[in-house]
C-alpha cells in the first residue's frame, strides 16, 4: 500500500478547507470512487490543514491527487494557494 500526506499552509489555505468542509458529501462521494483507495481523512490545523492518502497502489495516490484538483478547479477556479508539503511513502504497517 501507499501513503501520500499533504500539509497546507499560508495563503488560501483556510478558504480551502472551509471549501471542502463544506462540500464533504461530494468530496467523499468522488474519493470513494476511486479504483484502490484504503482511507481517505482531511484535517484541519493551526496553520491550514492536511491529508492523508492511502491506497492500493500509487496510480490510486494519483488518481486521488486529480480527483481533489478537478474538484478544487470546479468549485474555486480563482483560489490562490500558497504552499503544499507533500510527503509520499510505502505503508509498512496500517491498522484500523
Amino acid at each position: 500500500m501507499k501513503i501520500a500526506i499533504r500539509t497546507y499552509y499560508g495563503k488560501g489555505h483556510k478558504k480551502l478547507f472551509d471549501l471542502l468542509e463544506k462540500h464533504q458529501a461530494e468530496v467523499q462521494t468522488l474519493m470513494r470512487a476511486v479504483e484502490g483507495l484504503v482511507s481517505y481523512s482531511l484535517a484541519r490545523n493551526s496553520k491550514g490543514g492536511f491529508s492523508v492518502t492511502v491506497c492500493q497502489n500509487k496510480s490510486g495516490i494519483t488518481k486521488c491527487i486529480k480527483t481533489k484538483r478537478n474538484f478544487i478547479s470546479k468549485h474555486a477556479p480563482d483560489l490562490s494557494l500558497d504552499a503544499m508539503h507533500i510527503i509520499e511513502g510505502s505503508i509498512i504497517t496500517h491498522m484500523k
